[in-house]
Order: C-alpha cells, then sequence, then structure tokens
C-alpha cells in the first residue's frame, strides 16, 4: 500500500491505496466523489477527466488528465480538481455556466469530463491570454466524445465561457502545509506490493536492479489498460515522472551530429514547442496521437519501451537516425534506436536497465519529412499503418532516402530494400514502382483487427504512391488538421 497527501479541490486528503489504484477509484470508490464518471476505461472517451497542478510556487495552471488510467500514488504532493469543485459559494465557473447556456449538455453522462476540458482551456486563457482559434479549441475537446452528439453546442460554450464573469475559487492558491506534506514514496523493494517514486537517475536504477520485476510506469497511458482492460494486477512499480534526468531537454552532440537529448519521462506536450519550430510534421503527428489528456500524460520514452509494432513515434524516429541512452547503475550506453527493437515486445534494455533519454539528431539541410498515419478514426486512435519518409532531393534526384512503417511487422522497421530501390534514382514512374515491388521483400505483415495483411500491404504501398504524387506538387501537400468546420 501506498499512503499520499494531496489537494482535492483546495482540500488536503491522506489516503491509503494501492499501487495500482487509479485516480478515478480513489475518487469513486474511496472518497465517494462521484462527478466524475468511468466512461470506455481505457482514455478514450474523456468522461473521467480531471485536472492536475502543480503545487510548486513558479509552476501555474492545471493539466488535463483522464482519471480512468492514471496512477493515483503519482498525485502524491499535488493538487487534483474535479467538477465538484469548480463553482465558488453556488456561482458556477464560466465552463459551466456555459454549458448550461448554449445547451451544451444532453444525457449529461460526459458532460463532467467536458466540463473539465474546458476548465483546464479557461484557466489557460486566463493566465496566457491568446486567440481561441478552432485547432486550439479542437485540440483541447479532442478527447471527450459526447455520446448524443451535440458538438456544435460545446463548441459555443467554450466560445463563450470567456465572456462571462469569474472569481477565483479560494482552493485555486490553496497549498499543502509543511505538517500535511509526505516526502516522495519509498519502497521496500523486497516487499509483494509497493510503489517507489524515485527523484534521481540513481535512486531509480538502484531500485531497478533491486526489483527487476517492477513495472515501469510514466504517463501510465498504455499500462494501465492491462488494469483496466485484463483486469491485471500491478502490484510492484516504479514511478519515474519524478526523475530529475528524465525530464529535460537539452541541445547536445553525439556522432558529430547536433540535436536534442529528451529525458524518456518528457511528456508529448512539453515537446511540441521543439517539434513545431524543427519538426512540424512530427508535431502534427502528435495530434493525431492522442488527445491532449494522453499527451499532458504520455511519454516518448513510454513509446519505445513499449516496443509495439504499432506505436506511432518510433518509425519516425527510425527515418531521423534516433538514438537511445540505457542507463544502470554501472553507467549508461547508447545504441540506435534501430538496433534496439528485437522482435514482437523484445527489446535490447537488460532487466537492470531503464531507458534515460532518446537523442534526435537535427534534420540535415534541404531534407523533408513526411509522416502519414492510417486509423479508423481520425483521432486518438490506434495506427493501422504509419508510414514515415526522409530524403532530400537534389536536381531532381533522391538522396538519403529513410523509410519506416509501423503495422508491418513484428516490430517498428525501416523499409530497406524499398530505400534502396529510391536512392539515387529520379523521381518516376518507374522508381516508385520498383519501390513498391521492394516492400514485398522488407514486409509480410500479419492480419488482425485493424487491418488484414492485403490491406497492410497495399496501404503501404498507396503511401509510397502518395509520397510521389507529392514529389510531383511539393507546393499542393495538404495536411488535414483535427479540426473541421
Amino acid at each position: 500500500m501506498a499512503t499520499i497527501a494531496f489537494l482535492l479541490n483546495g482540500i488536503p486528503q491522506r489516503c491509503e491505496v494501492s499501487p495500482d489504484t487509479s485516480i478515478l477509484t480513489l475518487l469513486r470508490e474511496h472518497l465517494a466523489e462521484t462527478g466524475t464518471k468511468e466512461g470506455c476505461a481505457s482514455g478514450d472517451c474523456g468522461a473521467c477527466t480531471v485536472a492536475i497542478g502543480e503545487l510548486a510556487a513558479d509552476i501555474q495552471g492545471f493539466a488535463s488528465a483522464n482519471a480512468c488510467i492514471t496512477p493515483a500514488p503519482q498525485l502524491q504532493g499535488k493538487h487534483l480538481v474535479t467538477v465538484e469543485g469548480l463553482a465558488k459559494e453556488g456561482q458556477l465557473h464560466p465552463a459551466q455556466e456555459a454549458m448550461i447556456e448554449c445547451h451544451g449538455s444532453q444525457c449529461g453522462f460526459c458532460t463532467p469530463g467536458i466540463v473539465m476540458s474546458l476548465f483546464t482551456l479557461h484557466d489557460e486563457l486566463t493566465q496566457r491570454p491568446a486567440p481561441l482559434t478552432p485547432e486550439r479549441l479542437e485540440a483541447t475537446l479532442g478527447g471527450n466524445l459526447c455520446r448524443c452528439t451535440g458538438y456544435r453546442p460545446i463548441r459555443e460554450a467554450a466560445l463563450r465561457m470567456n465572456d462571462l464573469p469569474f472569481e477565483r475559487p479560494q482552493w485555486y492558491d490553496a497549498a499543502l502545509t509543511e505538517a500535511e506534506c509526505l516526502p516522495s514514496l519509498t519502497a521496500a523493494t523486497d516487499a509483494s506490493s509497493f510503489f517507489a517514486q524515485p527523484q534521481s537517475l540513481v535512486e531509480l536504477t538502484q531500485l531497478r536492479q533491486a526489483a527487476p520485476q517492477a513495472r515501469l510506469v510514466a504517463g501510465g497511458t498504455d499500462l494501465w489498460l492491462e488494469s483496466t482492460q485484463r483486469l491485471a494486477q500491478l502490484d510492484q512499480l516504479i514511478d519515474i515522472s519524478r526523475v530529475a534526468e528524465l525530464l529535460t531537454v537539452e541541445e547536445a552532440t553525439l556522432e558529430r551530429q547536433a540535436g536534442w537529448w529528451i529525458g524518456a519521462g518528457v511528456t508529448y506536450t512539453k515537446l511540441e514547442p521543439l517539434f513545431n519550430k524543427h519538426f512540424p510534421t512530427f508535431a502534427h503527428l502528435l495530434h493525431r496521437l492522442g488527445s491532449q489528456q494522453i499527451r499532458n500524460r504520455g511519454t516518448m520514452g513510454g513509446n519505445i519501451a513499449n516496443a509495439s509494432p504499432i506505436g506511432d513515434t518510433p518509425p519516425v524516429l527510425l527515418v531521423l537516425g534516433a538514438y537511445v541512452e540505457l542507463a544502470n547503475t554501472y553507467g549508461n550506453r547508447c545504441i540506435a534506436l534501430e538496433d534496439f527493437f528485437l522482435d514482437y515486445k523484445k527489446t535490447a534494455l537488460a532487466a537492470d536497465e531503464v531507458i534515460s533519454r532518446i537523442f534526435i539528431p537535427q534534420a540535415p539541410k534541404d531534407s523533408q519529412l513526411r509522416i502519414w498515419k492510417l486509423s479508423k478514426r481520425r483521432e486518438d486512435d490506434i495506427s493501422a499503418v504509419l508510414g514515415a519518409f526522409s530524403y532530400r532531393v537534389e536536381q531532381g534526384v533522391l538522396h538519403d532516402v529513410r523509410i519506416a512503417f509501423g503495422g508491418m511487422a513484428a516490430i517498428p522497421k525501416r523499409a530497406q530494400a524499398a530505400e534502396k530501390a529510391l536512392e539515387g534514382s529520379n523521381i518516376s514512374v518507374e522508381a516508385f514502382r520498383a519501390a513498391q515491388q521492394a516492400l514485398e521483400v522488407d514486409f509480410q505483415p500479419m492480419s488482425d483487427v485493424r487491418g488484414s495483411q492485403q490491406y497492410r500491404q497495399q496501404a503501404a504501398k498507396n503511401l509510397l504512391e502518395r509520397l510521389y504524387l507529392s514529389l510531383l506538387t511539393p507546393d499542393q501537400e495538404v495536411m488535414l488538421h483535427a479540426y473541421a468546420h
């Protein structure tokens, strides 16, 4: 069991929970706060959305999260806000008032989660005023599914709420007293059940060595599905979300290449500014990788460690020539990412190692990056096939061609035969036909619920066709945004 101290709507709480208790379970079953609803139990529908804030004086604001897949012990020392806490002395929060005025609630089941997403948007706009663009609005609400399909009044409520008067609730600036605070969660690693929360890489690797059977958790956006979907017990957990060395992004040089070391615990949300500036196509993919609730929690390190053949970031990192740093108590080693994935869910990570950082080289001058994801739902869905393409065009000839796919093999994998067919070739029908045929050498995909073998093989060929057409008309490439008019 783990004892955690945190604020709930400004009120200090001290709770004892099992390692695999979710915030949703904590709220509904331990604290009898039932305004937060369970919809999908997989982080897809947003009915369980809550807001989590830091108590540090230099960190302001709240971030949305899916309570159903967020570990409750990670609330240690944080401020949790739920729909019950928004009103002040009977005066509704603007997000609530606007939903009423604009008739944004129908059956009402999803409404608390929508209101909480709007609360975080209102909080952000209050602290950092900026135009509420369609993209920004849809990024906020993209993880909230309305069972009654009442999206237009919900959008209207989002636009309306900033025109309503607002007084910050007293709990907004609440803090835990020194007497109420608890130190970071520590654990006896020989115990049958524990939740450990190391603060440094040294502590993390020592824990990893002492308890190699324990599961590592960062955002929990994938791991927690084992609990909610498969009903598995997660008895021994090591939380990496507070390891200082894993939370940094820094410019560096590796193998004579300039680039960035990205800590394995850095969330997608914190990566967006870097990607928007240097890898805009990659930044665009993040908005299809998951909802804002997921991006606020999920990490690229977790996406790599999970070793799923349909993870969205590994194919992109493969074509960018990324490296991964693995650490244990004896030091660290750095390997090319393409050497990290060995077989389905098998990696080069030793039992006593953790992923500490990922190195992404700066894109060479004049290089281009294209990423296309095929999924049944446009947003917040798992890939059937994802293709990533990096290349340079010099006088109509392709150079430095790198192609990688997800969903086409047991691991994220480069299409080396297809690369060879295009390298040094003119942009021509013949070259791309040869590359399409080479894909049959590179991959023999499997069939599953997301697509048959035949579909995946044809889809990958079609993405090469799309690349060819994009090269013919470089000024007409259209990146479909997440929002619709």
